[in-house]
């Protein structure tokens, strides 16, 4: 299996990984949401309101004002992922890369292959 470090340079790796941790603890907020409301005291509940708070406020000029509290997240997410998988690639000069081609759910989805195939 080709390593990550082959692929991309280390640059593009971190602006990824960060681009993407900062997505997928969006979507953590909105499917928490659905079932706590955001002054819980449930410790996860906590961690996702504090974290992301903040891109949330950067995003409120350009958020619609139709959209219900819960789902706010999830379309300050998807700018995440639109960069992600059409801006980034664009300006390093990839064609779209296509699903599982992000390095951070590449690692995750390999770690996960490794864990649940049976060593011969």
């Amino acid at each position: 299996m080709v390593e990550l470090f082959e692929i991309f340079p280390w640059w593009v790796i971190l602006i990824d990984y960060v681009l993407g941790l900062v997505m997928w603890t969006l979507i953590g907020r909105a499917a928490m949401g659905f079932f706590l409301p955001e002054t819980s005291t449930f410790f996860f509940m906590r961690f996702f309101v504090r974290s992301t708070d903040p891109v949330i406020r950067v995003f409120r000029p350009i958020t619609p004002g139709f959209l219900i509290p819960q789902m706010v997240p999830l379309y300050v997410a998807w700018f995440f992922f639109m960069v992600r998988f059409y801006l980034m690639p664009w300006l390093l000069g990839y064609s779209v890369m296509g699903m599982l081609s992000f390095p951070l759910e590449s690692e995750v989805a390999a770690f996960i292959y490794k864990i649940f195939t049976p060593v011969p």
